[in-house]
């Protein structure tokens, strides 16, 4: 018989959620020791329970070291991003116009060798053709709604004129009817010798 899969949501029964946290956190600290073992890689866990008790694990035995190389790391990202952003402002902030940001992509696919741009220049491209990408399938978009607003503008304009033209038919045929029946001559009853006309009209 399988285990029953669990329902991931807060254990509400105190004794129960502290038994399941100890199991858990042994299975997350096995499996931190197991795969960095297996695939030679630096792993640290830290785990700080509801009453505040720490629980670390770091597979170089250096969980302060870990960390500031995890800061290092993020302080080296943060300012990569901060540069690329300045850089992108400074250097295209006048290609303003979805043309203008197409031919200065152009411009630079043109002149440059693309084995010989760095990972920034790279990236800087990358950017460049996404927003020209996103202004292009914005404009599309634009003007497929606006085509649609017409095409339904027409449609309802058409659809007046049909039923205009139907009533106009209509008090036609109405008008031909009633002149056709004033033309006939008036049916005649003959009563006794005395011949009778009725007149309808």
């Amino acid at each position: 018989m399988g285990r029953r899969k669990v329902e991931i949501k807060r254990i509400q029964d105190k004794n129960c959620r502290q038994v399941a946290f100890c199991k858990r956190r042994k299975g997350l600290l096995k499996k931190a020791k197991e795969i960095s073992i297996l695939c030679d890689v630096d792993v640290a866990v830290v785990i700080i329970s509801n009453r505040g008790r720490l629980h670390e694990f770091s597979s170089n035995n250096s969980l302060s070291g870990m960390l500031q190389r995890y800061e290092s790391h993020v302080e080296a990202e943060k300012e990569i991003n901060a540069e690329i952003q300045v850089s992108e402002h400074s250097k295209y902030s006048g290609s303003t116009t979805m043309g203008e940001l197409l031919q200065t992509t152009e411009r630079q696919l043109e002149e440059t060798n693309a084995d010989g741009l760095t990972v920034t220049d790279l990236i800087h491209l990358e950017n460049e053709l996404q927003t020209a990408l996103i202004q292009v399938r914005s404009r599309k978009t634009h003007l497929m709604l606006e085509s649609t607003k017409d095409l339904h503008e027409k449609e309802k304009l058409l659809q007046e004129e049909k039923k205009h033209l139907e009533d106009n038919i209509a008090s036609i045929k109405k008008n031909t009817k009633v002149n056709e029946m004033s033309d006939l001559p008036a049916p005649h009853i003959i009563c006794g010798q005395q011949r009778v006309a009725l007149n309808f009209f």
